[in-house]
Formats: C-alpha cells, sequence, structure tokens
C-alpha cells in the first residue's frame, strides 16, 4: 500500500467508526498534524480561555494544570464563541502558539464559528471541548454525541436529573470517548485524600462534611440595555426563554477573568450547590465508592432572593447514604471552600483549591499504597485524560455518567431545599419515593422547542 493509499483509507475508517483520524507516527512522527485528535473549542470565556486552552499554574502545590494547547498529541482546529471578541482572543492564542514549531513563525490553521453546529458537522474534527454556560450543555453534547464526536463537557453537566440521563444515554448509544471535564480529580491534595480514605487510613467512612465559597450580594432587576455589537445574544439565550439583555444577565463585555454573570441566575445556572457541588460531591462520592450511584435520603434548607441574581444561597443540605455514611453540605455569607473526611478512626481536611490537607493523624499523609491498594499519584490532569482516551479509546477518569451523578446531587438538594421536604432518593430508578411533586422538579425542559432533542 503507499502513502497516499494508506492515509486515504486510514481516513476513511476513522470516519465510519467515529474515532480520530490518527496516522501512525512512523508515517509522519510522534507529534505531526496528522498524529493529533483534531478538537473544536466550543465556548471561550473566562474558563474556556483561560484554563481549557491555556491551562494554569498552581501555585501553593507547584504543579501545572496543562490547556489543550500544551498537549502535543491535540490539535486546535476552530474556536467557536456568540461573543465574537472572545472568539478573536482565542483564535490569536492558538495561532500565535503553533506559529511558534512552524519554520517560517506563521500559522493561520485556527477558523472562528459563532454557531457551534459549524464545529460538529466538520468532518475534520475528532473532538470537541464544550465550555459554555450550563444550559448549553446538553444540548451542545447531544449534537455533537450524535456526529459521534468525542465530547469533554464542562461541569456542571446538565440542568436537571432528567436532561443529565438522557446526555449519558445518547452517550451510550453512540459509543464516543466522553469526560466531565472537573480537573478537581487530578490535584494531587484532592485524590490524595480520596486514596487514603478509599484504603482505609482513617478507618470506616462515616461522615463527609462539605463547605462551599460564599456567594456576593444578590444584585436586583436591572434596566434593559442595547445587545453589544459583539454578541449573537439570540443564539447566547439558544433553549431559554427571550429576555431583554443586560450585561448582569451574561458576562462583563470584553472580560475574561470576572466571573460570568449567569452563573447566579437560575435560569442558566444552579448556583454554588451546583458550581462547587460538582467538585465536592464528585470526591466524596469517589471517596464513598458510590459514584454510580448516590445517596437514598435528602433534607435541607436555603434563602432563593427575588432578584435578578436568584440562585440559592446560604443554605444547608443533608444526605445519607444506604451505606450509612452521612454528607452534610452548607454555605454562609462568609464560608471558604473545604471537605472534611472522618472515619471509625480518624479524619482527612483538605481547605480550598488546589488544597491543603491536613489529618488527625499527620503520618497517614505519609503512608505509602501497597500493590492491591488505590494508588491516584500519577493520576493525568484532565485534558491530558480526555485526548489519551480518544487516542486509545479507553474509558476516561471521569466519563459523563459520573458527572451525571454528581451533579444529581447538587439537583436533589436543591428540590429538598425548594420543597422543604425530607425526601427518600432511589439512585438506581433516579426518582423520588412516593412523592410526585418532588418527582416533577427532575426535569428542566427546554423553552424553545426548536433546541429540544
Amino acid at each position: 500500500m503507499n502513502r497516499r493509499n494508506f492515509i486515504e483509507k486510514s481516513a476513511a475508517a476513522a470516519a465510519m467508526i467515529g474515532f480520530p483520524t490518527i496516522v501512525p507516527a512512523s508515517v509522519f512522527g510522534k507529534n505531526a498534524p496528522s498524529n493529533r485528535v483534531t478538537v473544536g473549542l466550543i465556548g471561550t470565556g473566562r474558563q474556556g480561555f483561560g484554563q481549557n486552552l491555556q491551562g494554569a499554574d498552581l501555585e501553593t502545590i507547584s504543579a501545572r494544570v496543562p490547556g489543550l494547547l500544551e498537549i502535543p498529541e491535540a490539535q486546535i482546529l476552530a474556536v467557536c464563541d456568540v461573543d465574537s471578541w472572545r472568539m478573536a482572543q482565542a483564535k490569536q492564542v492558538v495561532e500565535t502558539h503553533y506559529s511558534k514549531s512552524k519554520p517560517g513563525g506563521a500559522y493561520k490553521g485556527c477558523s472562528e464559528h459563532q454557531d457551534f453546529r459549524e464545529i460538529i458537522a466538520r468532518k475534520d474534527i475528532d473532538a470537541v471541548m464544550i465550555s459554555t454556560p450550563d444550559y448549553w450543555h446538553v444540548p451542545m453534547a447531544m449534537m455533537a454525541a450524535r456526529a459521534k464526536k468525542h465530547v469533554s463537557c464542562e461541569k456542571p453537566l446538565s440542568m436537571s436529573v432528567h436532561q443529565g440521563r438522557d446526555l449519558v444515554e445518547a452517550i451510550k448509544k453512540y459509543g464516543i470517548v466522553n469526560r466531565t471535564d472537573s480537573e478537581f480529580r487530578s490535584v494531587r491534595p484532592q485524590n490524595h485524600a480520596v486514596e487514603l480514605v478509599r484504603n482505609g487510613r482513617i478507618g470506616q467512612l462515616q461522615k463527609v462534611e462539605i463547605t462551599f465559597p460564599s456567594d456576593p450580594d444578590p444584585v436586583p432587576s436591572q434596566a434593559d440595555m442595547p445587545v453589544p455589537k459583539e454578541l449573537n445574544y439570540d443564539l447566547w439565550l439558544g433553549p431559554m426563554p427571550y429576555v431583554p439583555y443586560t450585561d448582569m444577565r451574561v458576562h462583563t463585555p470584553f472580560d475574561l477573568k470576572k466571573r460570568p454573570n449567569w452563573m447566579r441566575v437560575d435560569t442558566y445556572a444552579q448556583g454554588m450547590i451546583s458550581n462547587w457541588g460538582a467538585h465536592y460531591f464528585d470526591m466524596a462520592q469517589w471517596a464513598n465508592n458510590s459514584e454510580y450511584s448516590g445517596p437514598v435520603e435528602v433534607e435541607g434548607s436555603g434563602e432563593f432572593p427575588k432578584s435578578l441574581w436568584n440562585s440559592m444561597i446560604n443554605f444547608q443540605v443533608s444526605y445519607r447514604y444506604a451505606n450509612g455514611v452521612e454528607m452534610t453540605c452548607q454555605q454562609t455569607p462568609t464560608s471558604k471552600p473545604g471537605i472534611r473526611y472522618t472515619g471509625s478512626e480518624g479524619w482527612i481536611y483538605v481547605e480550598g483549591f488546589p488544597g491543603a490537607i491536613t489529618a488527625g493523624n499527620p503520618a497517614i499523609l505519609n503512608s505509602k499504597p501497597t500493590s492491591s491498594e488505590l494508588d491516584l499519584s500519577k493520576t493525568l490532569w484532565d485534558k491530558a485524560d480526555f485526548i489519551e482516551a480518544v487516542r486509545n479509546n479507553r474509558k476516561t477518569l471521569e466519563p459523563l455518567e459520573v458527572g451525571h451523578r454528581t451533579i444529581s446531587i447538587s439537583q436533589i438538594g436543591l428540590i429538598a431545599c425548594q420543597t422543604g421536604q425530607k425526601l427518600k432518593w432511589n439512585p438506581e430508578k433516579e426518582l423520588f419515593d412516593g412523592n410526585n411533586a418532588a418527582n416533577a422538579l427532575l426535569a428542566a425542559p427546554l423553552a424553545r422547542k426548536e433546541w429540544v432533542l
């Protein structure tokens, strides 16, 4: 078989089975473009442009979280955003980075797309990184799955339990590699605590106590504003109802560092119980070896501001698992993030992010896992894990099923606070036992029918 026929047949076969168009390193070299997983970045805001594209330094633990640009086995071919200014910043960063490895010092191979469906339709893109507002995650990931694109999707994964389950079933149907994009599993202080708990260093796990960071004061209703010329506001709204534009509902124009305002509006996100819950509930589930299940009981209370920023704040929620483990979470006006694991023989606490780990018995922090125990010390960073999983057709460290189970805990906790009732949860059926009113809140119907999948 000559070189041209080999390349054509490899590409055709990859297109048929939905795996990346990768040519062996013996043809072009280890990091040649044809040997890379091609990626479309959907969403170039604070998270997409920052950590997902460029990576970040975690100075307190002397670690570097590599972004997609720093992974030699990945090639970003396209960026997408409804904000043209943000998209242009991402394109410039991509092309500047790749230009460094070009003999002539110039690279112009990154395209811009305002409509994410154009990226999904491209035959030359193997995988997508979805870094959009939360309410867009499931529609975009569903479309990508149907197009046989491998999917890494930002957390929180969904806006409802039913929505998350629909996405997981679609992922199974189309057989794509998938990952919930959360860096906590790769950060050593966080996964070290899980490792120690799972390996019995504090005895039998009994309780997990989580504290979420505080929120700023809610913003009241705002006057209507003209839509910025760089923003396709209709496409930003997408499946959600039309409301007049204000930047306090969307994001601060020409700024890639501020936390976006939509994160505090319950139409588009579910507040801190979901935002940080996607991290801490994941760690708790992992430590409890229940990442494919969930608790059996939940109750809680919280405040629901009557303002533009109306996501739940200042809450207290408690959960119980079938194995007897209790989990609590709370947010106050002055709270800071942390997670404490208490067992029959001690405790471990991880404060903040990336995290400072302490233990009732400091000696256990230096204990090494035996050959038969869980060892997470060499865990790949999130983006590298996704790309390697695509290349090797393997399961990622945090599949969408795990991300769905994690965010379901946030969602049933929110429902418990909304109803003010102690609720019995069936993690197998993903339903509340004997409570039709609570079950009615498990779905988040899309308001604009053209986006219903």
